[in-house]
This record gives structure tokens, sequence and C-alpha cells, in this order.
């Protein structure tokens, strides 16, 4: 199960294949490889003149994309689910729908009198209003925002929020021009913990994705800062009690041949959740890398860049089809 999680595919036992386009068929029957052009690397490198042949032109670099940045028609447009016009929902939960703030701060917004619905000011908590509504806030109109999925493979030194007293990096700021809509990652991990982190704007998946009773499903690849001792191994796969709850690992196996690289699949949803299991036996985890979380890998998703999640995994996460 963790080879194809932790370890590379091997390569093919004949070398790479090669492409169709750059052999040429000979009379005789065999293929020939077919002459590649090498441009030279710059302009300098050519000469003036071939001997009476025409210059070479000079090298241009292909038009590298900005991998932080999208376009409005590369990006996916997301079917809004069907909502019930007549199903009231909370104040708080429309304007943080909306990407003004948090479901806290709106609290705060509306016990301050700056937001009014249907033209009357509203000041106690608790209140509810419907999606034909119209919401006002600091007298500007309220517009629901469209819901956005983005999954980061998370690189070392960067905090998982929104923002950070210390103005340390965010994961925040690597998907900052990815869209206009108001993110925040689901779940947490830690500074130096690196792997699968999924950012939205929709709160009833992000709690879904984050509550304990559904236990979704996440595989860690670890390094320990020495060989992990049988007995020890055994204690784990028993269970570790952390915070009054017995934590058992669904798998616990050595993509290696070493005992020091460990892949670990939990449902926990515990804070560092991993690290303190090896921290009750002994040991400290020198690196930490989430390879998958509720089904979503890192997958051509290289270290400290993210993509958009298609409108297939989309699906699949909210009708829960994934772990």
């Amino acid at each position: 199960m963790y080879n194809k999680d932790f370890q590379s595919t091997p390569n093919h036992p004949h070398g790479n294949r090669p492409r169709f386009s750059q052999f040429n068929p000979s009379r005789d029957g065999q293929h020939r490889p077919r002459a590649r052009f090498v441009r030279p690397e710059s302009s300098e490198d050519a000469p003036a003149h071939n001997d009476g042949e025409q210059p070479q032109r000079p090298h241009r670099p292909r038009f590298q994309r900005n991998e932080s940045t999208y376009t409005q028609k590369k990006r996916f447009q997301y079917r809004q689910q069907y909502e019930d016009p007549t199903k009231p929902i909370r104040l708080n939960k429309y304007l943080a729908n909306a990407g003004i703030c948090s479901r806290r701060e709106a609290d705060d917004f509306i016990l301050a009198g700056v937001v009014s619905v249907n033209g009357e000011v509203v000041d106690s908590l608790g209140a509810k209003v419907l999606p034909t509504d119209k919401v006002m806030f600091h007298d500007q109109p309220v517009r629901r925002e469209k819901k956005v999925y983005i999954l980061l493979n998370k690189p070392k030194n960067t905090v998982t929020t929104t923002d950070d007293p210390q103005e340390r990096n965010t994961v925040i700021d690597i998907v900052r021009n990815a869209c206009a809509e108001r993110i925040y990652p689901v779940g947490r991990l830690d500074r130096n913990t690196t792997g699968v982190l999924l950012l939205t704007n929709d709160g009833d998946l992000a709690a879904k994705l984050t509550h304990p009773k559904f236990g979704k499903k996440k595989i860690y690849a670890a390094t320990l800062d020495r060989d992990l001792d049988p007995t020890d191994e055994a204690i784990l796969r028993a269970g570790v009690v952390l915070d009054d709850e017995k934590i058992i690992p669904d798998a616990l196996e050595f993509p290696k041949e070493d005992r020091r690289h460990i892949g670990l699949e939990i449902h926990s949803g515990q804070n560092r959740v991993v690290r303190r299991m090896f921290e009750q036996v002994g040991y400290k985890v020198m690196q930490l890398d989430r390879v998958s979380f509720a089904g979503l890998t890192k997958k051509n998703v290289p270290r400290g860049k993210y993509r958009f999640l298609t409108p297939k995994e989309v699906n699949m996460l909210q009708m829960g089809a994934f772990e």
C-alpha cells in the first residue's frame, strides 16, 4: 500500500520508452534517430555568418508562466449546490460565506450595528436571514462569493494561518494571487511540516473535513532521529494515549530499508498528533510530510506550489466519498 505513496515508481526495465516522433523509419525498415536541431544558448554563441549560410536566429527563451496566478479562463468555475430560498441561515455565517470576515468577527460587527437586513439594522447575535434577503455591511451590499478549492503542497517555514502577528510567512502569502475570494486553510500543519493542505471558502465542507466524527484519513511520511525499535513499534501499533484519547494508527510501515523512515496512516485530528505519538516513546520527528488528506494527494504539485481542485474532486469531497 505504501509503496505507491512513499516510494517512486521503479524505472521501466528497458529505460524510458522513446517517443515515436523521435524516430524515422528508413527504407530498410529500421528506425533511425531523427536529426535534431539544437539552438545555441544565446545569440552570442552563434557566429555572425556561417560560410554563406543564413545566420541562425538568436535563442529566445520560452515564456515562463507564473504558476501562482491563473487567468479567469484557466480557473475552474464550480457549480453551486442548490440553495433552498426558504431555508434561513445565521447572519454571521452569511457574512463569512461572503468573504467579509470570519464568523467570530462577524459577531463583533453585528453587535457594533454596522450590518443591516432589508433596510433594518441587526445588532443581536443569533439573527438569521434568507438567501433572498438584502444584506448590507457598512452601507455596502453583501454578495455571496463563488466557492474556491485550492490544494497547496505546503513548504517548510510557513505557518498555517491567515495572519501572523510575528510577520512570518503564511500559507495565505503563497496563494494570495490565486483568487479574489477570501480563502482559509482547512485544519493545520506545523510550521515545519510539509505536504497536502486544502484552502477554501466553503465553510460547510471545511467543517466536515476537520470534525473528529468524520475521521478523514491522513497519511504521513515521517523521518525519526534514529531507527524505531521493534518494542517501541509494538507500543505505537497498540496505541498511545494523547489528551485522554487512545490513538491507534491504521497502518505503520517502513517504505525504505531502514527503520528511521516511517509511513503512518491515521484518522485522528489532534494537534501535532504524529510528533506527539513518537515523543511518547522517546523519538523526535526530524521531518514530517503529509502525503494524503481525505483522498487528496500532492501528486504533480511541487513543494510550495498549488493547484485548483477539479469539479470531480470537489463533488467527491462534498459527497463524503473520500475517507
